[in-house]
Formats: structure tokens, sequence, C-alpha cells
């Protein structure tokens, strides 16, 4: 019941925010103003009276389906993520051309005829719209629907995920489906309306091929930014207390191994008493252990333990690292036992060479786990790179920082534990590493040129996966990339097709600039200080492209070479 009223509440508040506008008009003209009573005779069948319920159903089957088991079901076929996106977009584009020219319906429906003609034209009972509609339906992915997509991305399907997936689906259509309904009610109340069934169906049709191109173009993304999330802060009171947080918890996240974790505040500056740490498990190979054996947290009693989940090419990680390398070098023979947890955000950083690579280039001697699967970034429930645990020698979690900073506090709960399992310890002089974590807001946000979560692109190109060419926009956006020449936009990077190269610009904010490649060749980087050459040879790795005394705004140029992989700009 939990889950139930989590999902249909959560449901509601996303089927009242901005990111609902774009379907707005299909629902309305679509789904509600093509079942009201018209006068005079029509050329085709009357619509089907229950058309608002069947199309709102079809949305809601849809969604469903696509949210909970598309991914997984694409996987296994070896399909594009985006091919069902990609279909619904094509059904709304040739319903709308239909319901624009009725001959080109008729043809269409030449192929079904052994059908009754009404259960086929889109005055039908609207139940394919419906469908087509929740193949593109792109709600805010507030905590109930990350909760959803997180247990869909990772296999982790049960009961409770169903449940709360289609009570989530059925609290979004409900406004929806009144805003159907009104639009019935508006064509049957106004004589005017019902007298132009005709004019009403070229309205609907443009509305459907509107959005579908609005869709190609990412145009409901751009209204959605010029519109403030006013449901935001609702969506936080439903899902910020313990009963929420439990039964989303059905979604695979929240076990009794864990659960104890939540009794920790993030970045708290005096310990805390948080459970037993949870198991390290699912770990593909261990680095930095005597033949590569495994590290169990049992065997580690009377240490004071910290892990740290990290990725190499995480520009935040690279800020926090020398923090922890130094904590393993003061420490050490202290009685600290630092692990890190490598958790891959990409595809690459899963290569167990591209990580010791990684070790060796940042001074880390210490355990390192490869957590390719997610495994234990799951059983610590964690959402951030990077993430710092400690645990007393005991074995009970004391304190957790998520992200950068905190450094200060974090070393002096070090202090604390390892005086509390040893009082007669005499301590080292603590750590001096300066703690240059930027001010959050200050700098350009990670920027991906992958298709799959591309952030920040600033051209007048789509930006979708294949190959293209592209090129600068005449007035190019603060916080943005753009693309010039030839590219093969793949999953997760972005590399020139043609042997000459082609050209990335991008407008920043940072002191920082780093750029994440991979492959052979060199880069030409043009800045306001003139040009510089880059060497890229081998496994994908973070290079630093601008580095100044203080976070100011910049334009820099970057020619890339054929056979070099372009995965994201990091910034500091």
């Amino acid at each position: 019941m939990d889950l139930i009223l989590i999902g249909l509440l959560g449901g509601l508040i996303t089927g009242i925010s901005p990111c609902i506008l774009p379907v707005l008009p299909v629902i309305f003209l679509t789904g509600g103003a093509q079942s009201a009573r018209f006068d005079g005779h029509s050329e085709v069948a009357q619509a089907h009276r229950g058309r608002p319920y069947l199309v709102i159903a079809g949305l809601v089957l849809s969604f469903t389906l696509v949210t909970l088991a598309g991914s997984l079901i694409l996987g296994l076929l070896g399909l594009p993520q985006d091919v069902l996106r990609w279909a619904g977009i094509v059904v709304l584009i040739v319903i709308g051309v239909g319901l624009l020219i009725p001959a080109f319906e008729r043809l269409l429906e030449k192929a079904f005829q052994w059908l009754p003609r009404k259960e086929v034209s889109n005055r039908g009972n609207g139940f394919g719209v419906g469908l087509a509609l929740g193949a593109v339906f792109v709600p805010c992915a507030g905590p109930v629907l990350a909760a959803i997509i997180v247990a869909g991305a990772t296999g982790r399907i049960g009961a409770g995920t169903v449940v709360l997936t289609v009570s989530f689906a059925i609290g979004v259509a409900i406004p929806l489906l009144m805003f159907a309904l009104a639009g019935r009610g508006l064509v049957n109340r106004i004589r005017a309306f019902r007298t132009r069934e005709r004019a009403l169906r070229i309205a609907a049709g443009l509305a459907m091929i509107a959005l579908a191109v609005g869709l190609v173009f990412n145009v409901p993304q751009a209204l959605q930014r010029l519109f403030p999330d006013y449901t935001a802060p609702l969506q936080e009171q439903l899902t910020d207390n313990e009963a929420a947080e439990e039964a989303l918890g059905l979604g695979g996240l929240v076990t009794d191994e864990n659960r104890e974790l939540d009794n920790c505040t993030n970045g708290a500056d005096e310990l805390q008493s948080c459970g037993t740490a949870p198991r390290i498990r699912g770990i593909e190979q261990w680095l930095n252990t005597p033949q590569g054996a495994a590290v169990d947290l049992k065997d580690l009693r009377g240490q004071v333990v910290l892990i740290d989940f990290w990725a190499y090419s995480c520009i935040n990680c690279l800020r926090s690292l020398p923090h922890v390398v130094a904590w393993d070098e003061t420490y050490r023979d202290a009685g600290l036992q630092v692990i890190g947890i490598h958790s891959p955000e990409y595809a690459f950083e899963k290569d167990a060479a591209n990580v010791a690579s990684g070790i060796e280039s940042f001074g880390i001697d210490y355990p390192v786990a490869l957590d390719n699967n997610l495994s234990t970034w799951t059983n610590y429930r964690n959402r951030y790179w990077p993430a710092h645990y400690l645990i007393d020698a005991e074995g009970t979690v004391r304190h957790i920082s998520f992200g950068e900073g905190n450094y200060e506090a974090t070393e002096k709960l070090i202090r604390q534990l390892l005086a509390d399992a040893d009082p007669e310890i005499v301590l080292p002089a603590a750590s001096d590493v300066a703690d240059e974590t930027p001010e959050v807001g200050s700098t350009t946000p990670e920027t991906f040129l992958g298709s799959s979560k591309d952030v920040n692109y600033g051209g007048d190109e789509p930006y979708r996966a294949g190959r293209a060419e592209f090129a600068f926009p005449d007035d190019q956006a603060a916080d943005t990339f753009a693309l010039d020449g030839a590219w093969t936009i793949e999953t997760q990077y972005a590399e020139p097709v043609t042997a000459d190269g082609a050209t990335i610009r991008l407008d920043y904010r940072a002191s920082e600039v780093r750029m994440v490649v991979g492959g052979s060749g060199e880069l030409v980087v043009t800045g306001e200080d003139g040009q510089e050459r880059i060497v890229v040879e081998g496994t994908p790795r973070s290079y630093q492209l601008i580095d100044t005394d203080e976070i100011s705004p910049g334009v820099v140029e970057v020619q890339v070479p054929a056979g070099v992989q372009v995965y994201s700009f990091t910034f500091g």
C-alpha cells in the first residue's frame, strides 16, 4: 500500500509539472476533442466515445513497459536504446499526416482492410495513439521515477517495482485524462466547434507532427528549462522520510544489510553510528593486493577502514584522490586501511588495464576493487563520485561524505577513530593537502559528448547517434560545446570521420578544463593564450586543456584528428 500511495502521489505531482506541457495539445485535441459529438455528416466513422480513456490507457501501458523493461529487452536484442523513442516519433508523424490528408490515411488503411475501418482510422479508439505517446513520453525525473529507472536498468525488477511503476503511470495519467475530457467537454458545449470537425482534425494532426518534430530537435527540454520545476519541493517532501525510503527499497536498493546507513548525515563533523558496514561484493578483479586476493571487511576488524568510491576519469575524483592518497600514506602505519571501489561511469572504465594505468598515475598503493557491475555501489546505496565511508575498528560505519570537500572533517574523524582503536597511539601530524573544491555552481557542469547522455550541446544541428555534418553556430550559448566538420556520434563518445579531423568549440567557466580522450593522435588546443599541442596515446584518460589561477569564462577550440575519441569535458 505504501508503494501504491507513493507511486500515485509521485505520478500526480509529475502530472502537473512543467515537463507535461509538450504533450498537452496532443492529449487535448486527439484524446479529447476528436471524441466529441459533431453536427452533420462525417466522411469517417464517429470516434469511439471511450477514446480519452483508451488514449491514456495506451500511454500508461507503453510508458510502463518501456520504462521497466525497454532497456533490458533492447540490450538483449542488440538494438540501440533509443529505437523505441524513434518508433514512437515515426508513428506520431504518420498519424498526424493521416489527419491532415484523408487520402493518405485511406492508403495506409488498405493494409488493414480485414479490420473494421473505425478501429484502424485515427477516428477509432485511440489506443494506438496512446502507445506511441507512451514511447516518447519523458516525465520529470523525481525520486520516485529515479528509483524505477535504477531498478529497470540493473535488472532488479520485482513485484514491488512493477506496482510502483504502474501506480506512478496511473498517477501521471489522471491529470492527462482530466485534460482530455476537458477537450471533449469544450467541443460538446460550443456549437461553433461541433461544426468544424475537419478543422479540429487538422489541428490535431499539426499538434502531433509538431510534437514529433520537437522531440527530434529536443525542443521539450528547451521549453522545460524556461519554466522552473515548481513541483520539485513536493517530490522531495514525498520521499524524504523513512517510510517512503523503505518502500522504495523494494526496488532492490534498501536491504537489511544497508538500511542503517540512513543514520549517517552527509558530511557530519561528528562521529555517528550507522550500522555494520555492508559487504564488498560482486567484484570482478582486485588490484594492488597479493596475487589479486580479495579483501574481506571482516578480516579488517581492529583496523579503521576508509572506503572510497571513485572512477579514474571523474574530475571530482581527481581532485579528491590526493587527499585519499595522503591519508593512506600518513595513517597506514597507525592502523588505517584505505580501499578504493572503482565503480565505472563509462564502458572503458571497466577495463582493468585502464584502471591500473590510472592507479599508477595517481600514486595509489592501497587495494582497489573493480566494481564493474556496480554491485558494491548498489549494496552501499551510493549515488556519488567520489563518496567516502569511514568504518571503525568494530566494523561499524561512523561517517559518510558524498562528493568533494569536507576533507578536514573527515581527517579529524579518521584520527579520532584511530585513537579510539589504540588509546596509546602517537599519531603523526595531519596531512597537508590544499582543498581545491570549487564552489557549487561556479563552474560549467560536466559535459558529455556521447549520444546516451549528451549535456550542454549548443549547436544548431540535431545531436544524435550516427554520422553527421556539423557547423559552429553564429551565437553559441555560455557553458556549451559545438562541433564543426564531419563526426560520428556514438553512445559514449564522438569521433571525427575524415582524415583531416574535426573541431570542438567549448564555451566554459572554470579555472581548469580537462578532456577525457582515447585513441592515438595529436590535439591542437587554441585558447586565449595561444595554441598548444597535446599528444593522445592509448586508453581513454583525462587530459588537461586549461589551467589558470582563478575561475573565469573562456572559449577554447580543440582540433581532433581521426582515430581519437572524445568522451567528455570536466571542469575545476
